[in-house]
């Protein structure tokens, strides 16, 4: 993915509004990203944790969406997978609920998705991050066809919340 300024970030949201997009959290760490590791970019919000965003690069440019997470469960670490980057998690997997664009979403209409709880699909799928022991199921297919897994399944979430 390509670095992203926090103008472009705050640009790319396709389910809020302008005002909204202007007021939301953006990291300030963005010169630290890791940007040639990342499929999109996703961060919460530190003042509303059950805000959180990602953008991601769909056909050339970046397309954000702001989503709301699931409360906090019922205190049992249950193992859920992510349905982005299909690593497992002890309690680390949220409902990600996302607004549709446009006249749907005014009307309530939302799409959900199990995410990883910290966005970090990415870091998963390349091994940069661990999600402990048993995450990541023994696949026989490349890094390169997991990394595309991840995107097409990005980009039919995004999709979603366009279509």
């Amino acid at each position: 993915m390509q670095a992203l300024t926090d103008k472009e970030i705050r640009a790319a949201f396709v389910n809020c509004t302008k005002g909204a997009a202007k007021r939301m959290f953006v990291p300030h760490d963005l010169d630290g990203r890791p940007w040639e590791d990342l499929d999109y970019l996703g961060w919460r919000d530190p003042q509303a944790p059950d805000r959180a965003y990602l953008v991601a690069d769909l056909d050339g440019r970046p397309t954000g969406v702001a989503l709301r997470s699931s409360g906090a469960g019922s205190g049992q670490a249950r193992r859920s997978m992510c349905s982005m980057c299909l690593t497992t998690h002890s309690g680390g997997v949220s409902l990600m609920v996302a607004p549709k664009a446009g006249r749907a979403g005014q009307q309530g209409n939302s799409v959900g998705a199990y995410i990883c709880a910290d966005l970090a699909c990415s870091l998963y799928v390349r091994g940069r991050r661990d999600a402990g022991a048993g995450a990541r199921l023994h696949e026989t297919i490349t890094l390169e066809e997991k990394i595309r897994r991840t995107v097409a399944n990005l980009e039919a979430f995004v999709g979603k919340v366009v279509a």
